[in-house]
């Protein structure tokens, strides 16, 4: 026994599903709004940016002092390290010379 019931697909109910799916899809979002800031609280934020930007600039600071002490301190020691050479070379040619002197 059949009952006369049957489901056809309604193709232009789909494509209308279709279309509007597609175009919501492809429509611009919705913008969100930002909530307004009251001037306290533009001061505020702005107050804390300027003492993040000045404690970058300390310690930018301290970086480039520390670099300049470090290349400082890099001559300092290139130079002792020169003399060490030099002053070594000197005792050994001044004790050469004694022991010719000696014999």
């Amino acid at each position: 026994m059949q009952n006369g019931f049957t489901v056809r697909p309604n193709l232009n109910l789909a494509a209308a599903c279709l279309a509007l799916f597609l175009g919501g899809c492809a429509s611009d979002p919705v913008p969100v709004s930002e909530p307004i800031l009251s001037g306290e609280q533009m001061l505020s934020e702005s107050q804390g940016i300027a003492n993040l930007g000045d404690r970058w600039k300390k310690g930018k600071q301290m970086v480039d002092r520390g670099n300049i002490l470090v290349r400082e301190g890099q001559n300092k020691i290139d130079e002792g390290n020169r003399l060490i050479a030099e002053g070594e070379k000197v005792k050994l040619e001044s004790e050469e010379s004694y022991k010719s002197i000696k014999k």
